[in-house]
């Protein structure tokens, strides 16, 4: 099938995740734009496009993980620099939106951080959006141009019944009631009951837990989230779940922030495993025993297929996978 549909697809890479982006490469068959991200000695972001790109159909992979503020930089760059070289459409691809937490007002003189970065994303110049498993879903209206949103949790769901973890005798856990929405998805996928914990968060990456909504005793449990940062949530999730006598507890995220010492915790942990995908890179040094790594290179590459050809990407959505 001929990819000149609309201008010649063209995919760009900053330095959050370069390996990503060359999986997504493969998986289309085509090379990276020819290009590199580089900083002047006081550390300004420099972008260089070492070829034309006049006319294209740009995406940019770029997840705004740690450093969040340096991989944000490079990519509002990235887009201007893309858009003043003529490119007829930039896509931004972020598998990770840093600062989605900070979607609304909980206190009074806060900022809502994830809207001023959507606005500083349109300012620069992008045409669309893709992403995976938003933190809060209303961060789609804060754009207005399309934005795709991909679940990734067919991908990890499918690695669990691979496992053998499906059926009667699971119980997939929610880590708050606002996880529910995910959770009842995984609990359909993988034909199990679902349970809920009740938590409070005193103050932030603080949490504690207050009741488990559900029956987990002498039961599996699978606790899903779409994020594990500081492991705080998911370690005290899975220590209530084994108190209320769960048999045992695997835990999935689809984006592995693991920031501070959250992979030594959560080898201390009485999680017996961590599911994660490879939206964010994982460093060597920060891999435990207990990570095991889905890639969505395929996933997102389809994406980037479907919106290149102009066709459904709701089609990549399983029928029985809901997302909301």
């Amino acid at each position: 099938m001929s990819m000149q549909r609309g201008g010649e697809l063209k995919v760009f890479s900053g330095n959050a995740n370069p390996a990503l982006a060359r999986a997504i490469c493969a998986c289309l068959e085509i090379e990276p734009v020819r290009g590199q991200v580089t900083r002047f000695s006081d550390g300004e972001i420099r972008i260089d496009i070492d070829e034309s790109v006049r006319g294209a159909d740009v995406f940019i992979v770029q997840p705004t993980c740690a450093p969040v503020n340096e991989h944000l930089m490079e990519l509002l760059l990235s887009i201007d620099a893309f858009r003043r070289a003529s490119a007829a459409r930039i896509t931004a691809v972020m598998p990770y939106f840093g600062y989605s937490r900070q979607d609304k007002k909980i206190k009074p003189r806060e900022p809502i951080s994830a809207k001023l970065i959507s606005s500083l994303i349109t300012t620069a110049g992008a045409h669309r959006l893709l992403c995976m498993d938003l933190h809060a879903l209303q961060i789609q209206g804060f754009f207005d141009f399309p934005v795709d949103h991909l679940p990734a949790g067919p991908i990890i769901a499918d690695h669990l019944i691979s496992r053998g973890l499906h059926g009667h005798g699971l119980v997939v856990v929610s880590p708050d009631v606002g996880g529910v929405a995910m959770a009842r998805a995984y609990a359909d996928r993988l034909d199990a009951d679902f349970a809920i914990i009740v938590k409070r968060r005193p103050e932030p990456n603080q949490v504690e837990v207050v009741e488990v909504i559900g029956d987990v005793a002498g039961r599996t449990c699978v606790m899903v989230d779409d994020m594990v940062d500081t492991a705080g949530s998911l370690i005290m999730g899975a220590t209530a779940l084994i108190e209320r006598g769960a048999r045992g507890v695997y835990a999935c995220a689809t984006h592995p922030v693991l920031s501070g010492n959250a992979p030594a915790r959560l080898e201390e942990s009485p999680i017996l495993s961590l599911v994660v995908t490879d939206t964010i890179p994982i460093p060597p040094e920060r891999r435990t025993p207990k990570l095991h790594t889905l890639s969505v290179a395929p996933l997102l590459a389809e994406a980037i297929r479907c919106i290149h050809h102009h066709s459904s990407v709701s089609t990549l959505f399983r029928l029985n996978w809901k997302t909301a």
